[in-house]
């Protein structure tokens, strides 16, 4: 009897380690978690399917050097060349659509580039860089900050030259860029979900929008386990097949903050 009751007390023990130790790692990125989208997500695949998710929200860059070390199990980004080479050295096993948004150029009512109302957003930069307007730059290799660079570049506008005091870089995420930003009447470009969820906007409002280019894919790839084979696949993969499922993509389009929709699902089956 007494074997018997220790080996029960083994396997229960056992049990309760395995349950406990059902947690993942997403390396993810600031705008995932500050727009309140992960808070509203998690709980409701936690509830499902009994899998904790522990979240590190970086910027893309460091996300995805996060999942090159082996320390995540799940990389949740949005710099598609950045995912795309992170593929190509065979660090994830296979790349998903989630969700899209896009970006927007925020700034002061008073507007003294004169942006207001355009969405040409090549336009609306060399405008800024014209006339040496205040602008924060999120400076930490972020999909956001990606993107940035990219529309500097497609706008004609040489930064690393161009920028001086008026450029300002500050190495952080898209929260404190937009506290930056509201607190000294600058210039920011800005993911719209973190903007929308944003309270302390000052006499920030949206200036430039609506241009292709803006455009913001969100992708999702399991850390590649034959790599690191710490990664917890199989709950890893669990967690993405249910972002990109019928029901994950539903509560995806379920958040709302103030009645709009932050987040556009539009996972592939």
């Amino acid at each position: 009897m007494r074997k018997l009751a220790a080996i029960a007390t083994i396997l229960f023990w056992s049990t309760c380690a395995y349950a406990q130790d059902r947690t993942i790692t997403v390396a993810s990125t600031t705008s995932t978690e500050q727009s309140g989208l992960f808070g509203y997500l998690l709980p409701l695949f936690t509830k499902e399917k009994g899998i904790d998710v522990k979240v590190v929200a970086v910027g893309t860059g460091q996300a995805l050097d996060i999942g090159r070390r082996g320390d995540a199990d799940v990389v949740f980004v949005h710099d598609r060349v950045a995912e795309d080479k992170f593929m190509s050295e065979g660090q994830g096993v296979k790349r998903f659509d989630v969700m899209y948004n896009d970006f927007v150029i925020v700034g002061p009512n008073s507007d003294p580039a004169h942006i207001a109302g355009g969405k040409d957003v090549a336009d609306a930069l060399r405008k800024i860089a014209a006339a040496k307007a205040p602008f924060v730059s999120r400076g930490d290799k972020s999909g956001t900050h990606a993107a940035e660079l990219r529309l500097w570049k497609e706008a004609g506008v040489d930064i690393a030259t161009a920028k001086g005091s008026w450029y300002r870089e500050i190495g952080q995420g898209m929260g404190p860029a937009l506290n930056m930003a509201s607190s000294s009447s600058a210039y920011l470009l800005s993911d719209r979900g973190t903007w929308l969820s944003f309270k302390n906007r000052g006499e920030l409002a949206i200036l430039t929008e609506g241009d292709k280019r803006l455009f913001n894919q969100y992708g999702v790839m399991l850390v590649n386990p034959d790599k690191h084979p710490n990664v917890k696949a199989k709950d890893g993969q669990a967690f993405i097949d249910w972002l990109i499922s019928p029901k994950g993509q539903d509560a995806i389009a379920g958040y709302k903050v103030g009645g709009e929709q932050l987040f556009f699902p539009n996972a592939s089956h």
